[in-house]
């Protein structure tokens, strides 16, 4: 069933998406003269760059994840859609979206596309059976079970070989969030679980970490991948640069080297931080429009963030490319903030700003507690100075005054202490996944309805919800 969703008569701000692009330009148009509608498949605002920390068990998902409404609740000219866009309509400025078996039709006057980027296999996608991503909520609580229960498997185990399998983790990708997992795994066995078995030493876990690039953090400069090299190394980390990961299975990972032998790391517990991939959105956009997308899928606009022909479409973050900026946080809020006040100006009938330009406010990574690198502007830091400031610039930007409290107490807790405050899993978050891929096509989960809630089309929703307002 396809409803249409009822709007008023002022201008139509539709946003695509709940992360830093999304969030941060709907509530840069909170005193603007329109009305916002963000569409996004989750409920909530994922803080991407914190999502390593629940995997590993230092942060719930709830203090990196707030609700997108309770964020936005305040803001009376914004409101919340939960649907999984399928497509744009961008002859009839429409956007489709779907949960479930339920389909919601759009209108827009003007369109903000920050639908993000997910994890690429490059090519490789049956990959993921084996070695989950780390791009959301979901992703995290399935490693964190992975992670966790490969100790539990350990202790029960009844071969050294077998041990030695399910204490072996490697990680694919030596970028920020594959040094960051790393580095804490090694925490993990090093610091937090030696005393809780009995059969097993955790110390004695085997940590690799993998790239087919030659440095470590590459983006940082030779300096500071120097320094994390050195400091993983300490840690117990293997690190193993300009290794191709050629094939993944449950129980290991096929790698070539540089020099074109292959060979073979047993293990069970693997974890793919290498590679993104921007929203098919992308693609849906290209054809209607006269933009083209780069291998990553992502959009080549105009340098005010718009879509070639489209000037009333914009596309930010990790979907747009442009001036070979990075797909990170800051590219999203700064093009997003930059697209709402386009949207303003033309609204007010004033001259538009000039073209977008991205100002680096620096870039971080944390290796192990006390120990981070940061790269801001020609200054670079490391060891515990840089870790403060990561620190610092992350508390800033999570959502919300309880989250920053829970999250300090809960860093406090990991970093003072030993413990984790996260470590509960279930076999649900380890095998759903996999288990709902295996049911294919044919597994359609619907919205339970009876026959009352079909109504004529011509009837809004707003009509809709007027009539059960009155009945209840």
């Amino acid at each position: 069933m396809t409803h249409e969703v009822a709007q008023s008569r002022r201008h139509q701000v539709v946003v695509i998406g709940s992360g830093f692009g999304g969030l941060f330009g709907t509530q840069a148009l909170k005193r603007a003269d329109v009305d916002v509608t963000l569409i996004a498949k989750t409920t909530h605002h994922l803080f991407q760059p914190l999502l390593y920390q629940v995997a590993t068990g230092i942060l719930s998902e709830g203090e990196i994840a707030p609700a997108t409404r309770e964020v936005l609740a305040s803001q009376r000219n914004a409101r919340v859609l939960l649907g999984n866009v399928t497509s744009v309509d961008l002859e009839a400025r429409t956007v489709t979206s779907k949960v479930l078996d339920r389909e919601t039709v759009t209108r827009y006057d003007t369109l903000l596309v920050a639908a993000g980027a997910g994890q690429s296999y490059f090519g490789n996608d049956h990959f993921a059976q084996f070695a989950p991503g780390m791009k959301s909520i979901d992703d995290a609580l399935e490693l964190r079970g992975r992670i966790f229960n490969a100790f539990e498997w350990a202790e029960l185990a009844s071969t050294p070989k077998e041990i030695e399998r399910l204490m072996t983790f490697v990680v694919v990708g030596a970028g920020p969030t594959g040094v960051e997992m790393a580095g804490q795994i090694a925490e993990l066995s090093r610091r937090t679980l030696p005393r809780d078995f009995r059969s097993i030493d955790t110390r004695r876990a085997r940590i690799v970490l993998l790239d087919a690039a030659p440095t470590v953090l590459g983006a940082f400069g030779d300096h500071l991948g120097a320094k994390a090299t050195a400091k993983l190394k300490e840690l117990g980390v293997e690190v193993q640069l300009g290794a191709m990961v050629v094939g993944v299975d449950a129980t290991g990972i096929d790698v070539r080297d540089s020099d074109g032998s292959t060979r073979r790391i047993e293990a069970v517990c693997k974890v793919w931080a290498a590679g993104v991939q921007a929203s098919e959105l992308g693609a849906q956009l290209a054809e209607q429009s006269e933009a083209t997308v780069d291998r990553a899928g992502r959009v080549q606009v105009n340098d005010d963030l718009t879509l070639p022909g489209r000037p009333e479409v914009f596309v930010v973050g990790d979907m747009a490319s442009l001036k070979g900026y990075p797909g990170v946080a800051q590219v999203a809020i700064q093009g997003a903030r930059y697209a709402a006040e386009q949207i303003k100006r033309r609204l007010a009938g004033q001259p538009e700003q000039g073209p977008f330009e991205y100002h680096d406010k620096g870039s971080m990574a944390t290796i192990s507690r006390f120990s981070a690198v940061a790269s801001i502007g020609r200054f670079h830091f490391s060891g515990l100075i840089a870790w403060v400031l990561w620190l610092a610039v992350h508390l800033v930007y999570i959502i919300g005054f309880k989250s920053r409290i829970t999250t300090l107490l809960h860093w406090s807790v990991s970093f003072v202490g030993r413990g984790r405050s996260e470590r509960t899993v279930t076999e649900q978050q380890v095998f759903a996944r996999t288990a709902i891929e295996k049911l294919g096509d044919d597994y359609q989960p619907s919205l339970p309805r009876v026959a009352a809630d079909k109504r004529p089309s011509a009837q809004s929703v707003a009509q809709a919800r007027e009539e059960a307002g009155r009945t209840l």
